[in-house]
């Protein structure tokens, strides 16, 4: 199916879009087709192994974890926190994996086969499955890519599902690959970016659907953040990183205290932005529930800029909760059209091209979406877009210890400021700039290309390896 805004926006666990989510759900897509195929019953052992990426910096991800948990037949979407904890103690005491929740093997993290230096051909991010009965016939076997953002493809379906997404965007009102195809379609049906996306939206969904899932995306951020606000003491795994929000939060909430508990002093619109991207990193980080958006390391960036948005934003402060329910919609909108720029033209995947096709592409989604909820024209918007990627670019995905704490929750918050930096500089604008973004989505496209792989997610260059852990 073509990329759409529930694409880019979904709900799963942390830390990591490409090594949790991704393989979470290639591993459910596998439990299901061996269930659907009849062979459940037969299975006598498993094998799953890992390669590049997701081999070197697995462990810190949660990506063995997370393939536990998918076996056993869990959806990143649906999965609860509480339940992760749950399913992960049992597996972790018993040594015995449910696997599609009906048949038990002695099965668990230690088991897994790690090939770090073994690079498939179509992505860094591999992963195999197979499962033989008692005579030691392979009975089912697949291999998977996580290819960024939860996305994940299957091998030698590559060709077919480029075919069924060419074919799909046919069926699309307004289809649109490049941002100058996108700008063309905004000058000759006098529509701004975010409603070129709703009506192709509405190809496949009602007004009212999209409508309610996108205040449901934006409330399970919010809650995200609440949720975040309430944990106290060091982030999990050993770096003894210590979380900041909630110290923060009571820090700021002292300088509003006397005023109206929704007050939100001007002065202090860069600390807010930046409590708000920590808090959502930070529960990322803990491997909580958080939206990818359009990954998991890069998930502060959009909620942070949307908080700005609706509390910042020239008459806000007067703004009615329809008019506040207005702006999530049309900056999620805006922002997911620019987000189907870098899924088609180039990467959100820092194993593929860097952090700059993660944290890069979510600062110049909420760069848009911003100009566009704060009254930008529709080259207004993309300048903006175009501005916070060209100073992204080249950045790089090396987090110490391969957990996305280290430099990951901090960067949010400098690429959210960004974005916003973007989006005013594109405000002050004409709309008319020298660089398109077009010419910057396939620079970062080619940077990823030449990007040595010891800077993408391979925990093998850069503070991976000049930082001591302990």
């Amino acid at each position: 199916m073509a990329v759409g805004v529930f694409d880019l926006f979904s709900i799963g666990i942390g830390p990591s879009s490409s090594h949790t989510v991704g393989p979470m759900r290639a591993a459910a897509v596998f439990a299901e087709e061996l269930k659907a195929s009849g062979d459940l019953q037969q299975v006598a052992s498993l094998r799953v192994d890992l390669y590049g990426s997701l081999a070197a910096t697995g462990r810190g991800h949660g990506t063995m974890t997370a393939i536990l948990l998918g076996l056993e037949g869990f959806h990143p979407e649906l999965i609860l926190p509480e339940e992760v904890e749950e399913r992960l103690a049992a597996i972790a005491e018993t040594g015995t994996l449910q696997l599609a929740g009906a048949v038990p093997l002695p099965y668990g993290v230690k088991d897994m086969v790690l090939r770090p230096l073994t690079i498939l051909p179509r992505h860094t991010n591999g992963m195999t499955f197979t499962v033989s009965g008692a005579g030691g016939e392979v009975l089912h076997k697949a291999t998977f890519f996580s290819v960024g953002g939860g996305f994940i493809v299957r091998e030698g379906e590559e060709d077919a599902a480029l075919k069924e997404l060419d074919e799909s965007k046919k069926e699309l009102p307004l289809p649109f690959r490049t941002a100058a195809e996108l700008l063309g379609r905004c000058q000759s049906k006098g529509l701004s970016i975010g409603q070129i996306m709703f009506v192709n939206e509405r190809a496949s969904r009602t007004e009212e659907e999209i409508r309610e899932g996108l205040l449901h995306i934006y409330s399970v951020m919010e809650g995200c953040v609440e949720v975040s606000l309430k944990r106290e003491g060091l982030l999990p795994g050993g770096l003894k990183v210590r979380r900041r929000a909630p110290d923060w939060h009571e820090r700021l909430m002292k300088e509003t205290r006397g005023q109206d508990p929704d007050y939100r002093d001007p002065k202090y619109w860069q600390e807010w932005v930046n409590l708000i991207a920590l808090a959502v990193n930070e529960e990322n980080a803990s491997g909580g529930r958080v939206v990818t958006a359009p990954t998991n390391g890069a998930a502060g960036i959009i909620p942070a800029v949307l908080y700005y948005a609706l509390h910042f934003a020239p008459g806000m402060d007067k703004a009615t909760q329809q008019d506040r329910d207005d702006v999530v919609v049309k900056f999620l909108l805006t922002a997911a059209a620019i987000g189907v720029l870098y899924k088609e033209q180039a990467s959100i995947s820092g194993a593929e091209v860097g952090c700059q096709g993660e944290v890069g592409s979510a600062s110049s989604m909420a760069a848009a979406g911003l100009a566009e909820v704060m009254g930008g024209t529709p080259q207004q918007v993309e300048n903006a877009a175009e501005i916070a990627m060209e100073h992204n670019l080249g950045l790089t995905c090396d987090p110490i210890g391969g957990l996305v704490q280290i430099p990951c929750i901090e960067r949010n918050a400098i690429a959210a400021a960004k974005a916003i930096n973007a989006a005013k500089m594109a405000l002050w604008g004409d709309g008319t700039h020298r660089v398109s973004l077009d010419e910057v989505i396939v620079t970062m496209r080619e940077t990823g290309k030449d990007m040595s792989s010891k800077y993408k997610e391979t925990a093998m260059g850069g503070l991976a390896v000049n930082v001591v852990e302990c």
